[in-house]
């Protein structure tokens, strides 16, 4: 079997179902300075820099904050919400423990700044996670590859050997532009076909084995 240097994880949406808490942050935000934020609005933000996201509430959804502020706010919010539950995607745990089991490592490579990962990490089961690339700690996010790039550079492996899972069209840019074999589980947003990713409709049943083939294609 072909050898799986490392499994790339996206966090909001893939691993945890926290975008209805996103949109909730933001609905509220945006109510308090009178306006009106949309679920198509919201939906146009799945996958995104946090600072990117804070720039459109700013122009879209009038919030008369600094950048900074917007996603300050937005991360207090949805903090709160995970401390109260921690929402897995169906098969995510499952999943995340079989490479554990077979001492494959796993990165978190996730847009949320760095104090919402940590929340969620300690939330895993220990030693889930090698190491974490936040969008606070990176220049170009998501599409762009930098994002997997540093995580198959932290390990010190090639991108090409490692698997990424997404549910973002965003995301899915981000890791195919990479070089990163793509597992595709499309949630709030449709995912179109490209070269290099798999589409599943859940990681329900998914091991090692299947990640193992996808590497080998």
């Amino acid at each position: 079997m072909t050898e799986l240097a490392a499994v790339l994880w996206d966090m909001d949406g893939t691993l945890v179902d926290t975008e209805p808490y996103w949109f909730e942050a933001e609905v509220e935000l945006v109510a308090e300075f009178d306006g009106t934020w949309t679920e198509d609005d919201a939906l146009s933000l799945v996958g995104f820099d946090l600072l990117d996201s804070a720039h459109e509430l700013r122009t879209r959804g009038g919030v008369r904050l600094e950048p900074d502020q917007v996603v300050d706010r937005l991360l207090q919010s949805v903090i709160a919400r995970v401390a109260q539950a921690l929402p897995w995607r169906p098969g995510a745990p499952e999943l995340l423990a079989d490479c554990v089991a077979a001492k494959i490592p796993c990165v978190m490579v996730t847009m949320s700044w760095r104090r919402l990962a940590e929340a969620v990490i300690a939330s895993a089961p220990t030693g889930s996670f090698v190491t974490s690339i936040t969008g606070d700690e990176v220049t170009n996010g998501k599409p762009d590859p930098e994002p997997y790039l540093a995580a198959a550079a932290a390990l010190g492996v090639d991108p090409a050997d490692c698997v990424a899972i997404e549910d973002s069209p965003t995301g899915v840019a981000s890791a195919l532009a990479a070089g990163c074999a793509t597992l595709g589980v499309p949630h709030v947003v449709p995912v179109a076909a490209a070269p290099g990713l798999t589409l599943v409709d859940s990681l329900v049943g998914l091991g090692v084995a299947d990640l193992r083939r996808l590497r080998a294609r």
